[in-house]
């Protein structure tokens, strides 16, 4: 599972013209879900999520999680995540999980956030969605459950 963690002022996302999800403060998650991902991965991932430390203490030091900012999370589904463009110039997605498998990995991940009591907004999987962020810092994490196990 791949996640791209970005700290957010705000975020939104617009389905059509009409806004899904919005969150204040907190951290824009975007997720690739792969064909070799369980739900192993999906807990890890988001434990991973709530505990990283990319808000700012009374030091200026990136030493805080959303978890201790009680922040938001808009967590919005991004297969193309998985591209492989090492050869020629389309990308691959054959890594990515198939819509049925992406889908229940995706839900459960955001189950999991949801059991940290965080606010959370999600997008709608397998949508065509416009995503708008103001991205603080701006600070932006790209975590690879396979690289961190």
């Amino acid at each position: 599972m791949k996640v791209v963690v970005q700290r957010v002022h705000q975020a939104s996302v617009d389905i059509d013209g009409r806004v899904v999800g919005k969150i204040g403060r907190g951290l824009l998650l975007l997720i690739g879900v792969a064909e070799t991902d369980s739900e192993s991965d999906a807990e890890y991932m988001a434990d991973k999520c709530v505990h990283l430390r990319v808000f700012q203490d009374e030091q200026g030091k990136m030493n805080r999680s959303v978890l201790e900012e009680n922040g938001q999370i808009l967590a919005i589904s991004q297969f193309t995540l998985l591209a492989d463009a090492s050869r020629g110039r389309r990308p691959s997605f054959i890594a990515a999980a198939g819509p049925e498998k992406g889908e229940r990995l995706y839900v459960y991940f955001i189950d999991c956030i949801r059991n940290f009591n965080l606010h959370v907004e999600t997008g709608i999987f397998g949508a065509m969605m416009d995503v708008h962020l103001v991205n603080a810092g701006p600070v932006t994490v790209i975590l690879d459950s396979k690289s961190n196990l």
